[in-house]
């Protein structure tokens, strides 16, 4: 992380009292150079397609009942005019264009098929697959830059945010603003680079999310990522979803190749909806759970699915019940290791409760999770231990039985889902909070090359098929 971004994370007076953002992160629409599957880097020579101009329609349409501020704009023409047609119905909305939002630098490789490179420079070609920080074109680092030039770009958004000048709809003073939603329009490679340093700003002490993780976050064409900061750039982001393209009639993104596991947040429940800790207590599902877990269970109704494991709860038993109820070959399986997190003698309380009775555990939770042990429950600690093994096994069970193109399916809970995709970048519990998991909420996580290879985080926390919306609408309650 950056001398500057490790500044913005020490809150200096100039990023204090900021609004709250609301960062809505999309890639192009499909290109020229996509559809033949050639390397476009920073070259201008693509164009969107027919499909690629359908595409950002839909993005326009999934975006419609969102208000914008700004938008910030690759000034390549793939990207640019993406942006237009998302904008080409809003009066007002400032496009910034910025060299910061160009993609990755290929220059040697740009116009060539992947297919080429390969052929022609077979080292370069490992690297880029499987140690893209190292691989090195013309004296240069390709990915590391661009994870310098993402850093860039926070930066100067922050600088914008002081500005009652910069670029906002109609002149507005952002500082007068409870929450400032911002559209970004880039390309595959620049988007995952500022989800990743954007990450870093609360994973500061972890090992994740770095250059070498370049691979690991999907990004297709016209996906929308939504990058939340509560606290303005002066605190930590969650990221609430990442990579959804329902919007383009797609409920998951296509997969190339090897495993892939579905993991599914457990329906709403009442202490849900009341804030009240769960933890390993046994609450049914709700009404609106009940309906939750219907609805995932008719977005996976398609899906190739051959495994199903769930925690033994009934919160997560039922919503598991209610996926494999649409296909007949599944055999639901109980791990105890997927159970939540015991939060001891929280369990029952309302949040109000626990402040009352535990002063300034909460805060601590929300901020420095790692450091809090349940009171005669559990530490995240030990949630990464089991969570890990557990993880382990599901992913023996889908390789062994399911070589080649395995899909298992994992319902649990909301500290069990994050504790598992913090650990598919080696994150430790400090970073509990960058992940969002909504009720009935569903994560797809792919591995190309099979259980010991790099896993890809495809999607992150899909919820259109609950309410038809892009933002999470579920409630935000206890664990």
């Amino acid at each position: 992380m950056s001398k500057s971004v490790q500044a913005m994370a020490r809150t200096p007076s100039r990023y204090r009292d900021q609004p709250a953002l609301r960062i809505l992160i999309v890639r192009h629409g499909e290109s020229t150079f996509n559809l033949e599957n050639r390397i476009q880097g920073r070259s201008d020579l693509s164009r969107l397609t027919p499909t690629g101009e359908v595409q950002a329609q839909r993005v326009a349409e999934a975006l419609a009942g969102i208000p914008l501020d700004c938008a910030y704009c690759s000034p390549l023409s793939r990207a640019l005019d993406t942006a237009r047609i998302i904008l080409k119905d809003r009066e007002g909305i400032p496009l910034h264009i910025t060299d910061q939002l160009r993609e990755i630098d290929l220059t040697a490789w740009e116009g060539l098929t992947f297919a080429e490179v390969k052929e022609k420079y077979p080292e370069d070609y490992h690297l880029w697959r499987h140690h893209p920080d190292d691989l090195e074109l013309e004296g240069r680092f390709p990915v590391r830059n661009l994870w310098q030039q993402a850093q860039g770009f926070w930066e100067m958004l922050a600088f914008h945010l002081q500005s009652a000048s910069g670029p906002w709809n109609h002149g507005a003073d952002p500082s007068q603003r409870q929450t400032l939603n911002i559209l970004i329009v880039g390309h595959s490679g620049i988007n995952r680079a500022l989800v990743s340093t954007a990450i870093a700003l609360r994973a500061a002490n972890a090992t994740g999310l770095g250059p070498h993780h370049y691979h690991c976050l999907g990004q297709d064409n016209c996906a929308i990522s939504v990058l939340n900061f509560p606290e303005g750039l002066q605190g930590p982001p969650q990221l609430e979803s990442l990579n959804i393209t329902a919007h383009l009639g797609q409920a998951l993104p296509k997969r190339k190749q090897g495993m892939r596991i579905l993991l599914v947040r457990h329906g709403e429940t009442q202490w849900n909806r009341e804030r009240r800790f769960q933890g390993q207590r046994d609450i049914p599902l709700n009404a609106t759970g009940e309906e939750q877990a219907a609805k995932v269970a008719e977005c996976l109704a398609t899906q190739p699915l051959q495994l199903a494991f769930s925690s033994p709860l009934k919160r997560s038993w039922a919503t598991a019940d209610a996926i494999c109820s649409n296909h007949s070959n599944l055999i639901l399986r109980p791990m105890l290791d997927l159970q939540e997190i015991c939060h001891g003698d929280w369990e029952g309380k309302l949040q109000s409760e626990v402040e009352a009775e535990y002063p300034g555990e909460l805060e601590r939770w929300q901020r420095d999770p790692a450091s809090v042990q349940m009171p005669n429950g559990e530490n995240l600690h030990q949630v990464w231990e089991r969570t890990r093994s557990a993880w382990q096994e599901v992913l023996a069970t889908t390789a062994a039985q399911f070589p080649t193109q395995g899909t298992a399916v994992v319902v649990a809970h909301d500290a069990i889902n994050k504790a598992i995709i913090c650990q598919l970048f080696n994150l430790s519990p400090q970073a509990f909070w960058i992940f969002k998991q909504g009720n009935g909420a569903i994560t797809v996580i792919d591995y190309p090359e099979g259980k010991e290879g790099a896993p890809v985080l495809k999607v992150l926390n899909l919820t259109t098929h609950l309410s038809g919306q892009i933002l999470d609408c579920t409630t935000a309650g206890a664990l």
